[in-house]
């Protein structure tokens, strides 16, 4: 793997060279744009909006609207914003881990010690690990500052970037019907999430599109058209809620017993 940024993480006065490493990989079919009429492959081309010539990576810089003139940032202008959250993850806090709601996580990192940060790292770890809490930490990443949480996973520590409170939207704006649920209905539901409940072990869960839709690409490449499946999702509705519930939870023994 290739690190994607090098620094420190810090707490107290502890400060522990490591490298970040990206903790998952997407596995999306790599597909290509195509035009339809004869399959030539779609190019996107960074393009001089006066001239209309094409201009090298080299040659691009980034800018800031101000008035009618932009205000060319280079390099150490992003460096110089805030050198030490460009080169440290600083820990400001610890946190239980309950408490962080689940909608702000965004995307995980691991953590990997540099040589001479080896003791002080599983330091960090084991006591993470014995406690069960969270770091709270800031720091800066391609020119962006990110809000995370530093914690354990397996024996590495991970880095788990997350959203800042104001890029949550509040539900305010989404339209909930209000209609009453009786007692009964919410104790047969919670009888059925009870049935439903195991230890969460993520290798049962596989993510099968890829591989059917795979079959398809192979099905066409020998000219034969795929059938299309047939599915069809009714919601249920309030008069046959109850009944729902009862044959999920008999549905649900029956397969434990068996």
């Amino acid at each position: 793997m290739r690190s994607i940024w090098n620094g420190s993480i810090s707490f107290g006065l502890v400060s522990i060279p490591v490298k970040l490493y990206s903790a998952s990989e997407s596995r999306k079919l790599d597909l290509d744009m195509l035009d339809r009429h004869d399959n030539a492959r779609i190019r996107y081309k960074r393009v001089n909006e006066d001239t209309g010539k094409e201009v090298e990576w080299k040659d691009i810089v980034k800018g800031f609207k101000k008035d009618e003139d932009y205000i060319v940032l280079e390099k150490e202008d992003f460096e110089n914003a805030n050198l030490k959250k460009s080169k440290t993850i600083d820990i400001e806090e610890f946190v239980e881990e309950d408490e962080v709601a689940e909608v702000l996580y965004k995307k995980p990192y691991f953590l990997e010690p540099q040589k001479e940060g080896g003791k002080s790292y599983n330091l960090l770890r084991d006591a993470l690990k014995k406690t069960g809490k969270l770091g709270v930490a800031t720091f800066v990443m391609r020119q962006k500052e990110h809000l995370s949480l530093v914690g354990v996973y397996d024996k590495a520590l991970v880095l788990h970037v997350i959203r800042f409170a104001e890029e949550i939207r509040e539900t305010k704006d989404i339209k909930l019907l209000k209609t009453k649920v009786a007692k009964k209905e919410v104790d047969m539901a919670i009888s059925l999430i009870d049935q439903y409940t195991t230890k969460f072990d993520p290798d049962k869960y596989k993510d099968v599109y890829n591989d059917q839709l795979m079959k398809i690409i192979e099905s066409k490449s020998t000219g034969k058209k795929p059938k299309p499946q047939k599915f069809k999702d009714e919601p249920t509705e309030a008069k046959d809620l109850m009944a729902k519930l009862k044959a999920s939870l008999d549905k649900k023994k029956k397969s434990k017993a068996s």
